[in-house]
């Protein structure tokens, strides 16, 4: 693992010597245009028909389980 990272570095500190200064930094190999969709509001979902075939929900938040300890807790 140890050598994997030297790698990544040693490949990050050889694009840190490329002169980038006029490249756009949304410049892309091929020129694909960006698909954009209208921005319209649509009707939301009732907080209730969103949780309603959740495993578990408690009101209208989905209760998941815990997967980080907090700092207090070591």
């Amino acid at each position: 693992m140890t050598r994997s990272l030297e790698a990544i570095l040693d490949h990050a500190a050889d694009l840190e010597t490329l002169d980038t200064s006029g490249v756009a930094p949304t410049v892309h190999v091929l020129p694909l245009p960006t698909p954009l969709r209208p921005d319209e509001a649509l009707d939301t979902v009732a907080p209730e028909a969103a949780v309603a075939n959740a495993p578990q929900a408690e009101g209208t938040a989905f209760l998941v389980p815990k997967v980080l300890d907090s700092e207090a807790e070591g």
